[in-house]
């Protein structure tokens, strides 16, 4: 983008391209990222759009066509389309889950057992609500968290697999033969929420969580590339993705050319199943940043993304006092939770420029995207690396970029 634009938007130039050297320095001269895409808008407008690094191996540089495994960036397009329906009047936000998804009732909170052993539960002291399902409080965990018996016995089922033998009615039916971590709304743990999240959104609207992302999101905002399953016709643009392997360093985990993400899963993750753009994730940040709508068309209310971005943690807690989890795309103090997006509550404590109200969230393989509605601000992230939060880089990116605003 032009130094104009940066200018005319109130941003110095200079210190937006400070950004991509030092990328390139810490990052990727290092060798501990493959590539790094940074995109940054303020007032809708892009002022920074820089690509480095090869987006295959012996390739050519990622560019604006590239695709990017987003993962948990999938989580606030879920979100989105789960308050599409409240607004319908279909479902609630405080509408209890077994009223949706009956193989959830009667779920009872872990009281002993696992390994081998029949677990024993205890009932929940209140029912799980969409609420819950939003905020990461519903009780639900992740297998690869490897701290409960309770995520031990999601990676025995393997549940979690997208090509696995599970679709959306089946992992629902898996998750809703096993415990909970807690009762909910008495702790937060990131978990497979979302994914549950999808399989309301199918129940309610009656389409596959695919058809309704593309009829009422992707199409009606101009998101051309972003899907879970890669068209043959686009699959040379997807990038290889890498993974840390300890004593190894950073191999390949999945080449672009022969993806998983190249054939549409069984399992349709709300929670972590897409591949989208910069490009086209920036039109769903602006989206958001214009209050639901976006070049004429309206996707939610204005006030549905207020109600959103609150934070809805119990009593106003932050995650560092409310978090149960060892994993998850956020620092936690001074840290809320809304309907899909952590929120940032209190600046200070998050020891990290930003505005108080900012919205976020990351995805595994490193990507991320902020906005900020004070600032008129947002940007997106992209490069392929798991698992996330290796290298603060986040942190460095947030602070770069505030630091070039007039």
């Amino acid at each position: 983008m032009t130094n104009t634009a940066a200018s005319v938007q109130g941003m110095d130039s200079r210190r937006l391209a400070a950004i991509d050297a030092f990328l390139k320095a810490r990052y990727l001269d290092t060798g501990l990222l493959p590539n790094a895409q940074l995109l940054i808008a303020r007032e809708g407008e892009i002022v920074h759009f820089s690509h480095q690094g090869a987006a295959r191996e012996g390739g050519g540089t990622v560019d604006q066509r590239s695709l990017f495994r987003i993962a948990s960036m999938t989580k606030p397009i879920t979100s989105i389309a789960f308050m599409m329906l409240v607004e319908e009047g279909k479902v609630a936000v405080d509408t209890p889950v077994h009223h949706i998804l009956p193989e959830f009732r009667g779920l009872g909170v872990y009281n002993g057992g696992g390994g081998g052993v029949p677990f024993v539960t205890r009932p929940t002291s209140e029912p799980m609500r969409m609420l819950d399902l939003l905020r990461h409080t519903a009780g639900l965990t992740y297998g690869f968290q490897n701290r409960s018996n309770v995520d031990a016995a999601y990676r025995e089922s393997k549940m979690e697999n997208w090509h696995g033998n599970l679709d959306l009615d089946g992992f629902v039916a898996a998750l809703g033969k096993l415990p909970l971590e807690f009762s909910p709304g008495e702790g937060w743990n990131y978990s497979v929420a979302t994914d549950v999240l999808g399989a309301v959104v199918e129940r309610v609207s009656g389409q596959t969580l695919d058809a309704f992302f593309q009829t009422r999101i992707f199409a009606p905002l101009g998101m051309h590339d972003t899907f879970f399953a890669v068209p043959e016709d686009k699959i040379d643009r997807l990038t290889d993705c890498y993974t840390l392997v300890e004593g190894k360093g950073r191999v390949l985990y999945d080449r672009g050319e022969a993806s998983a993400w190249s054939r549409r899963p069984k399992l349709l993750s709300g929670g972590g199943g897409l591949v989208s753009t910069a490009l086209d994730y920036h039109r769903f940040c602006r989206m958001c940043e214009q209050g639901g709508t976006l070049d004429g068309v309206r996707i939610v209310g204005r006030k549905t993304l207020d109600l959103m971005t609150m934070n809805h943690l119990p009593g106003g807690k932050d995650l560092a006092s409310l978090s149960r989890s060892l994993f998850s795309e956020t620092q936690n103090a001074g840290t809320g939770f809304g309907l899909g997006f952590a929120v940032t509550q209190d600046v200070a404590r998050t020891m990290i420029p930003g505005s108080q109200g900012e919205y976020y969230w990351g995805g595994m393989f490193s990507t991320a995207f902020f906005i900020d509605p004070v600032e008129r601000l947002h940007m997106v992230f992209m490069t392929q690396l798991s698992p996330s939060g290796l290298y603060p880089i986040r942190r460095e990116l947030k602070t770069m970029i505030y630091a070039a605003l007039n």
